[in-house]
């Protein structure tokens, strides 16, 4: 009988936690907070009528994604608009998603390919912007974006190489948004495709190539260089 009460008082903070969590990283998601805008604890369990232990555990994991920068003097910022930052970010990316993804041709079996058709038909299906949603990619487009990208490199095989791809994702898909925004006229269902047919046609070589540019081009669209600029490839 001792035990209960603790133990239902540390389950009801984490659902709060889990709760504010959530509606932090849509908010930055969204953009309803500027790059650079300060995220105030005090604010937020206000505006969230909760705590402000809560609140700043829901912080914590939003730095620690990507989606929040943790300031010196212990306050919290959305990141700020920095062409370094997401150049090396994307320089991460496509150091390690190309080899992963010959990995995955190599090792990927009949159920893999099956897999990585179906996460390509569900993305090409998917409106990838929606009125109702504004001017940013929709939400289900962006997950079907990310299920492509992840099951291209699933047949990897690797639990570790798959978690460290879904944390640059995560700590990318702020940048990708902003890239979205500045260049919705990018031809994404070609570079998607051409993905798609590379893999399913174990051509390691083309697919690493074509991937290493798709990822080069949202970095690219977001900072004005041009995809073979490169002064930006670093």
């Amino acid at each position: 009988m001792t035990q209960t009460a603790p133990t239902s008082t540390s389950s009801g903070k984490q659902m709060l936690s889990e709760q504010v969590y959530a509606h932090l990283r849509h908010a930055i998601m969204r953009g309803d907070h500027a790059p650079g805008d300060a995220l105030k604890p005090q604010d937020l369990a206000k505006e969230q009528g909760v705590s402000l232990a809560v609140v700043r555990e829901a912080l914590v994991r939003v730095v620690g994604e990507g989606l929040a920068d943790r300031l010196p003097n212990r306050g919290f910022a959305v990141p700020a608009f920095s062409d370094r930052r997401w150049q090396e970010i994307a320089e991460a990316r496509r150091t390690v998603e190309p080899v992963v993804l010959r990995m995955s041709i190599e090792r990927g079996d009949v159920d893999w390919e099956a897999r990585v058709r179906a996460a390509h038909h569900r993305l090409a299906r998917t409106p990838p912007y929606l009125p109702e949603e504004g001017e940013y990619y929709s939400d289900a487009w962006s997950e079907a974006h990310r299920s492509f990208h992840r099951t291209l490199l699933e047949g990897c095989g690797n639990p570790v190489l798959l978690e460290t791809f879904d944390r640059m994702w995560t700590a990318s898909e702020l940048a990708r948004r902003w890239s979205a925004h500045r260049n919705p006229d990018r031809d994404g269902i070609e570079e998607h495709r051409r993905l798609e047919e590379a893999a399913l046609a174990r051509d390691a070589d083309t697919a690493a190539g074509v991937l290493a540019q798709h990822l080069t081009r949202t970095a690219a669209a977001l900072t004005g260089a041009t995809p073979d600029d490169p002064a930006r490839e670093g």
